[in-house]
């Protein structure tokens, strides 16, 4: 806090020896459990009527990472995030021409794309995927001084955006691992707890416990996907929900902390469950439009292509929105030739736009402005 003076008047303290709650009064949130149940119950059902899940709903996880992102003040837009994807041919601390907010949430979008793949190779919750990720999304910028992969070492607080008002104290150091292994156990071994109820105490408790020096709040978003995932609620790792919780920071805020004041888990629960059944109902509004876009598209990129290449140039651009003309040429499968004639016949229909012009060996910048729009926040 560099030396300045600390107002704990506000503070809250964690709440020791109450993790799991002992019991749960079901009928202050049945019905949020029953509409969050049946939201994301028809949010999995579109999962699973898409075939190309990966290429439809990687604009969902870009637009996870900004808004994730966003909620700990590092600001950014798709636009950027894709443009970077567009100029890197992998993460570098030399892409200088990025703004450094720009590289923490790309590095946020990685940490939960290599964690789903971790699990997809058999690595459960634990200490370690937990340190991993954090290593991962702390690996270059402002944060990478925070200790990356680390456990906090000293007391950690949450303060107001003065930083003079100490909001909630987290467990501390010396319980720490204590209190992780108890969270581990939790998700492993409570079969009481219906599934969107242990990923609305697992959210609360990792916040609680505030195991790092910075990225907690980012970490613990992506454990809800995982959670949820890893235990069959949703069939592939695609729904994100900080769109909600951004949308409501202070209530949501103050719910988790009134949980360690009041022991009011329930006031949490039913927050929970109305961001779970509120995101689900948004994510499957935009799944159904980025879908029923790729349909459109697909009649048209073969009527105005004429190639059996056509399907080859909609996936990449509909997983690369924003792409360098070479990168196309290169990546998307299709002969060089066929592809540079791809691009200007798409360019001449209006089908993507040009963001910057060819200039010496830097290659034409396109945008697939359709999904563009569909997808910004």
């Amino acid at each position: 806090m560099n030396n300045m003076v600390l107002n704990f008047e506000k503070a809250v303290d964690y709440h020791y020896d109450q993790f799991p709650p002992q019991s749960l009064r079901y009928e202050r949130f049945i019905n949020e459990l029953i509409k969050a149940t049946d939201a994301i119950a028809r949010y999995d059902q579109m999962l699973k009527n898409i075939h190309n899940s990966e290429i439809l709903l990687a604009p969902l996880r870009n637009q996870e990472a900004v808004l994730s992102s966003r909620m700990e003040g590092t600001i950014s837009t798709i636009d950027e995030i894709l443009q970077f994807e567009a100029d890197s041919d992998g993460i570098s601390p030399q892409n200088s021409n990025f703004r450094s907010d720009v590289f923490e949430t790309i590095l946020y979008q990685r940490a939960l794309i290599n964690a789903q793949k971790a699990m997809e190779d058999g690595y459960k919750f634990s200490k370690t995927l937990i340190k991993t990720m954090h290593q991962q999304l702390l690996y270059f910028g402002r944060r990478a001084s925070k200790s990356p992969s680390n456990f906090k070492y000293e007391q950690n607080y949450l303060a107001d955006k003065l930083k003079r008002n100490i909001l909630f104290v987290p467990i501390s150091p010396e319980k720490l691992d204590e209190g992780i292994e108890n969270l581990i156990t939790y998700l492993e071994n409570e079969d009481g707890h219906p599934t969107l109820i242990k990923t609305a105490l697992m959210h609360v408790e990792f916040e609680a416990l505030h195991p790092f020096q910075d990225g907690n709040g980012r970490i613990g978003r992506i454990l809800i996907t995982l959670f949820l995932w890893s235990t069959g609620v949703i069939s592939e790792p695609h729904f994100y929900i900080s769109g909600y919780l951004e949308e409501n920071k202070d209530l949501y805020i103050d719910t988790m902390r009134n949980v360690s004041k009041n022991g009011d888990w329930e006031s949490w629960c039913a927050f929970f469950l109305n961001a779970v059944e509120n995101q689900a109902m948004r994510n499957l509004e935009i799944a159904e439009k980025i879908k029923e876009l790729y349909e459109e598209m697909k009649s048209i990129f073969s009527e105005v292509l004429s190639s059996k290449y056509s399907v080859n140039a909609l996936d990449y651009i509909f997983t690369n929105p924003i792409f360098r003309k070479n990168k196309f040429t290169s990546n998307s499968g299709i002969p060089a030739p066929t592809a540079s004639r791809f691009t200007r016949i798409l360019l001449e229909n209006e089908l993507i736009v040009t963001r910057e012009e060819s200039s010496g060996r830097r290659a034409a910048l396109y945008s697939f402005e359709p999904l563009m729009k569909l997808v910004r926040v």
